[in-house]
């Protein structure tokens, strides 16, 4: 293997010959104390920067192996140890045109994910980046790409050699998220769906900023719902534990409703250090749903909550490349209980009205009604299905007739108003009838076709994430906004290239069981094989099936 002298030589060689020059770098060169890998030089300065690797020993950076011992610990040291990389390699702005000298680390947003920009193999780590080649048109400026290789990348790389890393900030972050998910497994036990620490700071600067508010009200729990859980690292902690059910939240507006409802949403994930909502876990199997007018619905059993259409169609296996707020809403509950949810979390604000309640009055008035509204199947839901929902709501006192619980949030302080909610019930009845015996609720499995995941377009695959919420899919491109659990671009690529992969999987089996063998895969391959990207996150299954849903290629049969 050559070294990095050599590499600097040939740099200085190719300055001033044309770009397609560059390719002749591809390959292992030697550094002191990490071995640099060139993998893809692209032919065109304009094109997509150049996809390197940096593989440093264990024995150079001097990690214990403890902080690999599980995945938890591994996303959460790894999380990190590409933060320090990316905060210590300096790109060089000013030289060369375009993306000349730039560096392109990925590490993403709060939530720690499983990422493709780090990884740790049997007696190395291995960091995943991009550089811009410095060039000035299309001609190599070899002189600069020797600093910048030889130089400044190797004094990046020494801040993950011992004696100069911190191992016990490494550390912090690793058991933070092996507590998070310690946290998440006794909620099943204790019979919680989520957790929210005494103290945790849950609103944000702005609708579009990751980073705590300053000056927030931290979060403190109702008495009658505090609870205390055994953490690995960190001691017992204290807080709300939600149980599992029926839960109303509600308030005034702008006292914490929705603040609430997404730092439980977000409570899938764990979080980095200092986010203030790193201690609110919420069972994995939870999914945000809402309505989303104008999606693509395919093939879904829409039965228990509408029904009777007029002329008598059916909708026990329902399609419309153009669904309503109502339809998209109890398409989106039926997909999610398809592939596993435990918890259904909604906002009144971002829900069909009519497929949430239907008041006494319009029940008298509307007597040919085909919608089952949630309020009548919220309880069996819970009760058969053991799935349980919370809801924000600001007006719709029905539900305080089959909450289990109700929250109040008053100037973002939470109290448990369950028996009040239930007095103000019982002295004004609804009067409105409940139950629809005619129409079971059930899920019908669904078997994609493999021909709906073609993501070629003119001959060519076309996979790229836009943003968080768009994705193009060969000749689509898929609005992704309303999978509000969908947190990182690089999960929204990630979706394309598993998506991609379902072109060989499917055929007979049903979408449940193909998400398991996706999910089989990653774990035994890692994101690494998908894409050699690195920006590539890991995401849930249940945006995977949001995504798939959202295909309007998409086409299934019923699993008989």
């Amino acid at each position: 293997m050559n070294d990095l002298g050599a590499l600097a030589q040939l740099l200085s060689d190719l300055d001033g010959h044309g770009y397609r020059a560059y390719r002749r770098i591809e390959g292992a060169w030697a550094g002191p104390g990490f071995t640099l890998l060139v993998d893809h030089v692209q032919p065109d300065p304009f094109a997509t920067p150049t996809r390197l690797r940096v593989r440093i020993p264990h024995a150079v950076h001097g990690l214990p192996d403890d902080l690999w011992s599980n995945r938890p610990r591994r996303i959460g040291a790894l999380n990190h140890l590409i933060r320090v990389f990316k905060q210590h390699v300096q790109s060089c702005p000013g030289v060369g045109s375009g993306r000349s000298c730039q560096f392109y680390v990925y590490v993403g947003g709060a939530e720690l994910l499983e990422r493709s920009s780090a990884c740790v193999g049997g007696d190395y780590l291995e960091l995943r980046f991009r550089v811009g080649l410095p060039a000035k048109g299309r001609t190599v400026l070899g002189r600069a790409a020797a600093r910048l290789l030889t130089q400044v990348l190797p004094q990046a790389v020494e801040a993950l050699r011992a004696p100069n890393l911190d191992e016990a900030e490494v550390r912090l972050w690793a058991d933070l998220a092996e507590d998070h998910a310690h946290l998440q497994a006794q909620l099943a036990e204790r019979g919680l769906l989520a957790f929210v620490r005494d103290g945790s700071v849950l609103p944000r600067k702005s609708g579009v900023s990751d980073e705590p508010l300053e000056d927030a009200v931290p979060f403190e729990s109702p008495p009658q719902l505090r609870v205390t859980l055994e953490t690995l690292h960190h001691g017992s902690v204290t807080g709300m534990g939600l149980p599992e059910g029926v839960t109303v939240i509600t308030g005034g507006g702008f006292h914490g409703k929705t603040t609430l409802l997404e730092a439980l949403e977000l409570g899938v994930y764990p979080h980095v250090p200092g986010d203030g909502r790193e201690w609110v876990a919420t069972r994995e199997h939870a999914v945000k749903v809402r309505s989303e007018d104008g999606r693509a619905v395919t093939g879904v059993h829409l039965t228990p909550f509408i029904h009777d259409l007029p002329l008598g169609a059916s909708t026990d296996f329902f399609t419309t490349p153009d669904a309503s707020g109502s339809t998209s809403l109890a398409a989106a509950i039926q997909e999610a209980l398809e592939v596993g949810a435990r918890v259904l979390l909604l906002d009144e604000d971002t829900s069909a009205t009519n497929l949430l309640v239907r008041d006494a009055r319009m029940q008298r008035l509307v007597r040919q009604e085909t919608i089952t509204p949630l309020i009548d199947r919220v309880r069996e839901l819970h009760e058969r299905l053991g799935v349980s929902t919370v809801l924000v709501t600001g007006g719709n006192g029905d539900y305080l007739e089959v909450a289990d619980r109700v929250l109040l949030l008053e100037r973002y302080r939470a109290r448990d108003a369950t028996a009040e909610a239930r007095r103000i019930a019982s002295e004004l009845p609804t009067g409105r009838e409940v139950g629809d015996p005619t129409h079971p609720l059930r899920v019908v499995p669904r078997v994609p076709d493999p021909a709906s995941f073609d993501p070629r377009k003119g001959g060519r695959v076309r996979i790229r994430a836009l943003a968080r919420g768009e994705l193009l899919f060969g000749a689509q491109t898929l609005d992704l906004r309303a999978l509000e659990q969908l947190v990182d671009p690089g999960q929204t690529r990630a979706i394309g290239h598993l998506m991609a992969r379902l072109r060989e999987l499917a055929g007979e089996a049903a979408l449940v069981e193909l998400l398991d063998l996706l999910e089989q895969e990653i774990e035994n391959r890692g994101l690494y094989a998908l894409d050699p990207a690195p920006e590539l996150a890991r995401p849930r299954r249940f945006e995977l099936a949001g995504a798939i849903n959202r295909l309007r290629s998409l086409r299934v049969r019923p699993r008989s």
